[in-house]
């Protein structure tokens, strides 16, 4: 079954009675080529298992499990179900749990489902829960070795920016500090059924080791990060002054002895500088 045959997917719809949802913001790849190479590039492979975060009709869920020893897709909308019984029916290595991801114990999964396999994540988000899910994954440290997400065009520049450039924001900064992102290859919004009105891309986060700073310090400096980031155009020191209860002459003599400039803006600091921060800022 071609699943990025627009003739079969209407066929398969019409079957099973089932309809796109505005509300869920489903747009279903079609695009022959790009979810092998997401597979490819997200790091499948022989003993890896992956977890995949919307399925659709199933088109990247089948080259997930070509690929890797064990796939656990979890899926929010429950009509799909006769739908993927019928379009992922050739694969015994495949689970698919109907569950709210922001809800689900997805370390759970990993330690109950892999054994103790390399495990990777690969999804091709709603564009209006792109950040939460990525941060949640991040902030979860979950035993992974990379996060492959297909993302709207804008919000992959956004979140591949490097820290201390003007493209980058608070999500730059704290995908930065969790893991190395990467920008793979933009897809074109043809790509999709039914199409958006913006192009999108892959991208890659190879996830780091567990980080050296104090849990209350990494609290603290993301803290002190979207304090800044809130009122980006000003100088860090008025919105961290109002966020800290500090007063602004003493937050300018830290920010002199730390060799920051007192007039520095939110995104002139490298992460080691915010880190240095939340050292002091208690």
């Amino acid at each position: 079954m071609e699943l990025t045959d627009i003739g079969v997917i209407k066929d398969l719809f019409s079957r099973h009675g089932f309809s796109f949802s505005k509300t869920l913001g489903q747009n279903f790849l079609i695009n022959p080529s790009a979810c092998p190479k997401i597979a490819e590039m997200g790091g499948c492979g022989e003993n890896v298992c992956a977890i995949e975060i919307g399925t659709g009709v199933g088109v990247l869920t089948k080259e997930l499990a070509k690929r890797c020893d064990k796939v656990v897709a979890v899926e929010l909308d429950e009509r799909l179900k006769p739908v993927l019984e019928e379009t992922l029916a050739e694969f015994d290595n495949v689970e698919v749990i109907f569950a709210d991801v922001m809800q689900t114990d997805l370390r759970k999964i990993i330690e109950e489902k892999f054994g103790g396999k390399e495990t990777v994540v690969c999804a091709n988000l709603p564009y209006y829960i792109t950040s939460p899910v990525i941060m949640k994954i991040l902030e979860e440290r979950l035993p992974i070795k990379a996060l492959t997400v297909m993302v709207q065009k804008e919000a992959a520049d956004r979140i591949c920016a490097k820290p201390a450039t003007r493209e980058s924001g608070a999500i730059s900064y704290a995908v930065s500090w969790y893991s190395a992102p990467k920008i793979l290859f933009r897809v074109n919004r043809g790509s999709f059924m039914p199409s958006p009105n913006v192009d999108s891309a892959v991208i890659r986060l190879d996830v780091k080791p567990e980080s050296a700073l104090p849990a209350d310090e990494e609290k603290r400096m993301f803290r002190i990060i979207k304090a800044g980031f809130s009122q980006r155009r000003k100088q860090l020191a008025n919105p961290l002054s109002g966020a800290f209860g500090l007063d602004k002459a003493a937050l300018c003599g830290i920010f002199e002895n730390l060799g920051i400039k007192p007039t520095a803006r939110a995104e002139e600091l490298s992460l080691e500088d915010y880190a240095r921060l939340a050292k002091l800022l208690k």
